[in-house]
């Protein structure tokens, strides 16, 4: 079987990888009708706020182009951006993630990042995601050599965000009573995918597939635990997506390493094993905190029906990528999106890859409806909010 460890020094240079108070106070003093029907959506939306982690899939701009992944130096030019926000906002794709369609299913505002939320309203939650984040802790790469242009934001980093964010709100000790209330018990946890730049950051080394995979799961289930700890009651998990249908990968594996859709074989059958045990972990975390419920979102198939039937979705190209140069797959390895000399397509709809790492802002919306609306969750996402119906306090 072909594999990917020749081409490790490659991978890792890239795969590194409203507010509406002050609206509100307006509306009540000069519009009282406008004002009542803003209480309206507030008393309707099933959680009063959400909270965002993972990594480039799931980030709203924690990351710019000097402290994101080293592959991807120019997230804060365009053309990434332009499709839904006209302008750049350090999201890796020309448009909208999965993140901002669940928040706008449950009408709430996009999330501010972290990074960026000191002095911004946090009244509906804060997305905490790092692109190039890793599952395991930065210091295992650090004490293996494995850390040159690597991102240093771990989960253990979230975490302490969280825990500092909690603490900015006068919640030092959870799970106070007063603070799981305000914080905790009405809000959506939403764990995007984490794990890939694990694999990525280790290939070539004499670090195995299966140790990456325990250590990762291992760091993953550690930070559920303390997030269900808290009293998180209600969480989405996502899985790690088909990575060997990126253009980066297609671009650099042997040609004889290849599966039934024409993506790379290793690496596909790497995130399988990884998304298995991810599932039985859940599992066990389930019975641990029976109280919570906890969600598991298939990423993996969800990408995988998409590119099995690509003109049943709306896109035209499964391959190669929107925004970049080099063929066969439009990606380059040291010309990549939002470089001077680099053009991006004229219709990224049309297209599932926007810069040969990260999706369109029309994947991510058809893989959003997947999780929201369709059978790719387990349990249903839809389950969940009946749930949180029946659970939610009257107003």
């Amino acid at each position: 079987m072909a594999t990917l460890s020749t081409l490790h020094s490659s991978l890792q240079k890239i795969l590194m990888v409203a507010n509406f108070t002050t609206i509100f106070f307006l509306f009540s003093y000069s519009f009282p009708s406008a004002y009542s029907a803003i209480t309206d959506l507030t008393s309707q939306r099933p959680f009063k706020k959400m909270y965002a982690f993972g990594d480039s899939f799931t980030d709203t701009g924690n990351t710019e182009s000097l402290t994101g992944p080293n592959g991807f130096v120019h997230v804060s030019n365009p053309p990434y951006g332009t499709t839904f926000f006209h302008h750049p906002t350090n999201r890796y794709s020309d448009g909208r993630l999965v993140i901002d369609f669940v928040a706008q299913s449950l009408s709430l505002p996009f999330l501010p990042p972290y990074r960026k939320s000191q002095g911004k309203d946090t009244a509906y939650g804060v997305n905490f995601a790092v692109a190039g984040s890793t599952a395991i802790n930065h210091a295992f790469f650090v004490k293996n050599n494995l850390s040159l242009d690597i991102t240093p934001e771990s989960l253990q980093t979230q975490m302490i965000w969280f825990n500092n964010y909690l603490e900015s709100q006068g919640c030092k000790d959870v799970p106070a009573d007063n603070c799981k209330q305000a914080l905790i018990d009405d809000a959506l946890f939403w764990v995007g995918e984490i794990g890939v730049n694990d694999y990525a950051y280790t290939l070539g080394s004499t670090i195995s597939d299966d140790t990456i995979r325990k250590l990762a799961i291992y760091s993953f289930t550690q930070f559920l635990q303390a997030l269900l700890h808290k009293g998180a009651k209600y969480v989405v998990v996502q899985a790690l997506p088909t990575t060997g249908c990126l253009p980066l990968a297609m671009t650099l594996a042997p040609a004889d390493d290849r599966d039934d859709l024409g993506c790379v074989k290793s690496v596909n059958d790497q995130t399988y094993a990884h998304n298995l045990v991810l599932q039985a972990k859940l599992g066990d975390l389930r019975k641990q905190f029976p109280d919570a419920v906890i969600v598991y979102a298939d990423y993996w198939n969800a990408y995988r029906a998409v590119m099995k039937n690509p003109e049943k979705y709306g896109f035209k190209e499964s391959f190669k990528a929107c925004c970049g140069a080099g063929d066969p797959y439009n990606f380059g390895v040291f010309e990549t999106c939002g470089s001077p000399s680099i053009t991006a397509c004229s219709n990224p709809s049309h297209y599932i890859n926007w810069d040969g790492v990260h999706l369109t802002e029309a994947m991510y919306n058809v893989v959003a409806d997947m999780f929201l609306n369709g059978n790719l969750t387990n349990p249903p996402f839809k389950s969940l909010l009946e749930i949180r119906k029946l659970q939610k306090p009257s107003n």
